[in-house]
């Protein structure tokens, strides 16, 4: 029923910037939570940060905080993600995720998201 297309990602030098969008679209009233999630090549997946719909919580990876800021738009039905101070370590495949259950445990934790997204690659030179 609810979908997610993120739209945004591409290549930019050391130092950059880029912001990430999620489109939202079908029954959405009911998430409880969204967040942006990356996976490089040869590596494990990863949260990056997310945000509580309901109470407006924002949690950070920490290797991301104060570069990158999370924020939706619930008039867009969008979901966005502003990447700042890009590093090389920053490349990945970058995916939405959304979900409408309960939490359980930490909302960092990439099992209390259930709807992703395609992703979107963002590639960071030296």
């Amino acid at each position: 029923q609810v979908g997610l297309v993120e739209s945004g990602g591409g290549s930019v030098q050391a130092g950059g910037s880029l912001r990430l969008s999620c489109g939202v679209f079908g029954y959405s009233d009911s998430i409880s939570r969204m967040g942006w999630f990356r996976q490089a090549a040869g590596k494990e997946r990863e949260a990056v940060a997310c945000i509580s719909t309901s109470t407006r919580s924002i949690a950070y990876a920490d290797s991301v905080k104060g570069r990158f800021t999370i924020s939706q738009d619930n008039a867009k039905n969008t979901l966005y993600l502003q990447m700042n101070s890009l590093e090389p370590e920053d490349t990945a495949m970058y995916y939405c995720a959304a979900d409408f259950r309960p939490l359980r445990g930490t909302v960092l934790d990439q099992r209390n998201f259930a709807i992703w997204g395609q992703g979107t690659q963002v590639t960071v030179s030296s």
